[in-house]
């Protein structure tokens, strides 16, 4: 497949799968009562996270492959059977849990249970079609599960329960899993299965669940703790901006996620590093054009997206897109260092998440809900910097290495 091609089957395929999910959570809403359709978001969070895990510990290193080599096409298998079996145990084992346990949340939790491998299973097909460079495969099954999804909701009578609306959510990725496993199958039958691997000491899975877990916690807890030991507004107002830039959150994890592979397309190092820098200002140029275009949103138009919340969030754009043109610059930094690197994200993660609580809870004491918005922005800068530091010193690194080969052909050549 050519490159131009690939590259927008991948954008298109993120779009669908970021659709399918903020028209489910709609769709949610408009069918649930607010008693409802909070139980169905609470399940739905548990979903993400578990979702966020097995992204980090199977798909992500999946995609740092390259080639379409027997190797590579027996990782892709290896990956999609251990998802379904760890799916399906996970998925036992909460069903059980809450088999016995009263009440409308735990019922909902228990449908979840029951219908993970079916939704964990499909998305982990997404990363082995990525990584194979077949893009347009994985947009074909997410196209049926968007159509799947939308007319099983659709039929739903108002009022149903969570417990309903968790199990038709996750039944209606059936079809497209079974598209996808016909699909795959013809591209990685009969080559070698190696589950080991996957449980091994030193898997680059282990890595990213913790960068998974250090970067999502840390801040999410953090918010949470200045509602809890300072002022509760503030959660509300940096809950109400943050979800304004959700579409940007979609481009920086799909950027991660399914960006190695069309990066590896390019055949050297260098090349791929300045693809990279050049994604970053794309990205960056977007998210202060995003920020702007918020910035400038008549009051009514606003409150219709955020109701009361409207105001104060309102207040902490211009901290909110600062830090989100600082995340766009160290995502694609991160992005570099994992196609020069992997091992060297870690550390890089934990420190500057640490930092960026220190940020957000210093801003907070010195200039209130405005200052704990510009804290987590300079934590972002902090980290961008950081990010591209680290690429600049591993290609130095790297250049000198291969600078020997490159003359030894030449002269070689006579």
């Amino acid at each position: 497949m050519r490159a131009r091609t690939a590259i927008v089957s991948s954008v298109a395929d993120q779009g669908v799968a970021a659709l399918t999910n903020i028209l489910v959570l709609v769709a949610a809403a408009r069918l649930s009562t607010v008693d409802g359709f909070a139980r169905f978001s609470s399940v739905y969070l548990v979903f993400t996270v578990l979702l966020g895990v097995s992204g980090a510990y199977t798909g992500q290193p999946l995609v740092l492959r390259r080639g379409r080599s027997d190797d590579v096409r027996g990782a892709c298998r290896s990956a999609v059977v251990f998802t379904l079996l760890v799916a399906a145990a996970l998925g036992a084992l909460l069903a059980a849990g809450c088999l016995f346990v009263p009440g409308d949340t735990a019922r909902a939790l228990l449908m979840l249970g029951l219908v993970l491998p079916v939704v964990l299973g499909q998305d982990v097909m997404r990363y082995a079609f990525s990584t194979l460079q077949l893009p347009h495969l994985a947009l074909a099954a997410d196209v049926l599960r968007l159509v799947c999804v939308l007319g099983g909701l659709a039929v739903q009578p108002h009022g149903a329960p969570a417990a309903r609306l968790v199990a038709v959510w996750g039944l209606s990725a059936l079809p497209a899993l079974l598209l996808s496993a016909a699909l795959l199958h013809r591209e990685v039958a009969g080559t070698p299965l190696r589950l080991s691997v996957l449980l091994k000491r030193g898997h680059l899975g282990q890595r990213f669940v913790v960068e998974f877990g250090v970067g999502n916690a840390t801040s999410q807890l953090s918010v949470l703790g200045l509602g809890v030991f300072g002022n509760p507004l503030v959660v509300g107002a940096l809950r109400g901006a943050t979800t304004l830039f959700g579409p940007l959150n979609v481009l920086f994890t799909s950027a991660t996620s399914f960006g190695p592979p069309l990066l590896g397309r390019l055949g050297s190092e260098r090349r791929r590093v300045r693809a990279t820098a050049g994604l970053a200002a794309v990205l960056a140029a977007t998210a202060a054009a995003w920020a702007t275009a918020l910035a400038l949103l008549p009051d009514g138009v606003g409150r219709h997206l955020l109701g009361d919340t409207w105001p104060t969030a309102s207040a902490l754009l211009p901290a909110t897109g600062s830090q989100y043109t600082a995340m766009a610059v160290g995502t694609c930094g991160l992005l570099a260092l994992r196609m020069l690197d992997p091992r060297t994200t870690l550390s890089i993660q934990v420190v500057f998440s640490l930092a960026a609580v220190a940020f957000l809870a210093g801003g907070y004491v010195l200039g209130g809900v405005p200052g704990a918005a510009w804290g987590l922005c300079l934590g972002s800068v902090c980290k961008a910097v950081a990010t591209w530091i680290r690429v600049a010193r591993l290609r130095r690194r790297t250049a000198p290495e291969q600078a020997p080969v490159s003359v030894s052909v030449v002269r070689s050549g006579p």
